[in-house]
């Protein structure tokens, strides 16, 4: 009996050795993104194994190190000093927006794979300079949306390229929340998300860019001809520098529109996606819920969300490393998101000088 029991222990911990090795070395670019509290809990759930962290702010440093109980040997203070001592999978960025390209300077002359948080920049030029430097060095260079994973927009995708509703006519995206300030994210996030440059603008870059993302999928990679867009202040006082609530519309070539609706001032959170076609329309109310209209006095059908996707970015990343082969229009992919960045910097443009953008 007591050899069967060595035996059982001896075969679990094998087993937690080949998991260990399994899992993804990443190292991290920034702290002040609260999204990087979705990474550090799949650190701490043991799905991903944090090797250094790159972090200028010693404050910021101490308190991650000290919440998620991190050895003090990963933490450096800048990305080449990391480098310089640890490979990594890949790399991670949780930093401003207009830091993306310094990550991608860095990193894919090194063949190391990168993921940032959304969007892939703040302008067009350093959209374009990170999918250049990615092709060069022949390096993936990946954009994490929430959305990405969702069950609802999976399914829908799948039902719109089997052509369950017909021709698109119009896609209408919701994005946002109370506000940043509002819903409690931490001061180091507040301080560049609104922040004119290091975010590119507000609510127009921090939600905007979920609906060109979604659009541009559906789309399967077509950029629109014209970029409309209007901004406001609603709360100037407490967003004096930056839009918290835009409207963007884009136009495409075979008559059909997207309009984008982002806000730092919804009366709750809200990201829900709905599609129009000449047979029916979906809606993705939520990440799991989608819905499907054929009638006007028919009640909508629940259509199950049981298409197979990947559970989170880690589980997208470590197969797409697995692969060596990034999808050209995955939501992540830098095809697609080149053309976010431009649509996005029309809709700033458009929105500054009062009239619609026509795309060259």
């Amino acid at each position: 009996m007591k050899h069967l029991i060595r035996i059982v222990f001896l075969l679990l911990f094998v087993q937690q050795i080949a998991q260990a090795s399994e899992r993804l070395e990443v190292a991290v670019a920034g702290l002040n993104h609260d999204h990087v509290f979705l990474l550090l809990n799949l650190y701490k759930d043991k799905k991903v194994d944090i090797i250094g962290i790159a972090e200028p702010n010693e404050a910021l440093s101490n308190k991650i190190r000290t919440q998620y109980n991190l050895p003090d040997a990963i933490f450096y203070h800048d990305l080449p000093s990391l480098l310089k001592h640890v490979k990594p999978d890949a790399v991670l960025a949780y930093n401003p927006t207009d830091e993306h390209i310094r990550v991608a300077e860095t990193c894919l002359p090194l063949k190391i794979p990168v993921m940032v948080e959304k969007p892939l920049a703040t302008t067009l030029s350093d959209a374009k300079r990170i999918a250049f430097l990615s092709k060069q060095f022949e390096t993936p260079f990946l954009v994490n949306y929430e959305t990405t994973w969702y069950k609802s927009n999976q399914q829908l995708k799948q039902l719109v390229d089997k052509d369950e509703i017909g021709k698109i006519t119009r896609i209408l995206v919701k994005d946002g929340h109370e506000g940043p300030k509002e819903i409690g994210c931490s001061n180091y996030f507040l301080d560049w998300l609104t922040d004119p440059k290091k975010n590119g603008g507000g609510a127009i870059m921090d939600f905007g860019c979920y609906g060109a993302n979604l659009m541009t999928w559906l789309k399967n990679g077509e950029r629109p001809i014209s970029v409309t867009a209007f901004t406001q202040q609603l709360k100037p006082e407490v967003y004096p520098k930056v839009d918290d609530n835009a409207t963007i519309i884009l136009s495409y070539r075979d008559g059909s529109t997207g309009i984008i609706q982002a806000s730092w001032a919804w009366p709750y959170s809200v990201k829900d996606l709905q599609v129009f076609g000449t047979k029916a329309q979906l809606y993705a109310k939520n990440d799991k819920e989608l819905l499907k209209y054929k009638q006007q006095n028919d009640p909508p059908t629940n259509v199950p969300t049981t298409v197979p996707y990947f559970e989170n970015h880690i589980a997208y990343l470590e197969q797409v490393l697995k692969d060596a082969m990034v999808p050209e229009n995955d939501l992540g992919s830098i095809h697609n998101n080149v053309t976010v960045v431009e649509i996005l910097e029309a809709a700033k443009r458009s929105a500054k000088e009062g009239k619609s953008i026509l795309l060259k």
